[in-house]
């Protein structure tokens, strides 16, 4: 199986997820060697920038085995200043989990809310998904805010659910459902989809309602 002819994009207001290319590696170096961002995760910070660069080739075979489907964040001028991933698929549940980073500059600047926007109408439209999730670490109280505000249910704390760095991590628990999604601020926000959707990711035909 070969990736589809044009790749998956999505255009919003003010931002564009599109694949990382290996042009991409020295900005998402520099956003991703800064500890702070890495922190509430199970990688980084990045100390070289052929981590960057080992990364982004590694995502064609992510996304032709249905491991990953990983965007950059691109601002208006084309430049990374995050990623936004969706992973844990499972096309029999119709489901999947959303990851999401930011640099450091751009917390709190709501590009955040956009980028996941664009996210769930991939995941709900070409991808044919039932549920989107999220696991956010019961430390980091300010994803916690960006999932409630964004219409994100909260459906409590898997405990000791990840290890970082070989310590166990609680996570809070958040969900979406299409149907939820349908009337939600997150479907009112104008996103122009382009390409084609890797097949290991689009799930059977959607259901009614």
């Amino acid at each position: 199986m070969s990736e589809p002819a044009q790749d998956l994009t999505a255009n919003g207001p003010l931002l564009t997820l599109r694949y990382p290319r290996a042009a991409d590696a020295p900005r998402l170096f520099e956003l991703a060697s800064d500890p702070e961002v890495t922190q509430p995760f199970s990688w980084g910070p990045y100390e070289k920038q052929s981590e960057a660069a080992e990364w982004i080739a590694s995502l064609s075979r992510n996304r032709l085995d249905g491991l990953a489907l990983e965007f950059a964040i691109a601002d208006p001028a084309d430049r990374p200043i995050g990623i936004i991933s969706l992973l844990e698929v499972s096309l029999r549940d119709r489901r999947g989990v959303i990851g999401i980073w930011l640099g450091r500059e751009f917390w709190g600047s709501g590009v955040g809310d956009e980028a996941e926007a664009l996210l769930a109408r991939i995941a709900f439209e070409p991808l044919r998904m039932e549920r989107l999730g999220a696991w956010v670490d019961v430390e980091n109280h300010r994803s916690q805010r960006a999932f409630e505000r964004l219409g994100f249910t909260n459906e409590g704390v898997l405990r000791s659910f990840q290890r970082h760095y070989d310590r166990p991590h609680d996570l809070v628990s958040y969900s979406l459902l299409r149907a939820e999604w349908v009337g939600s601020a997150m479907a009112a926000v104008a996103v122009e989809l382009m390409g084609e959707a890797p097949a290991a990711f689009v799930c059977g035909p959607r259901s009614a309602g």
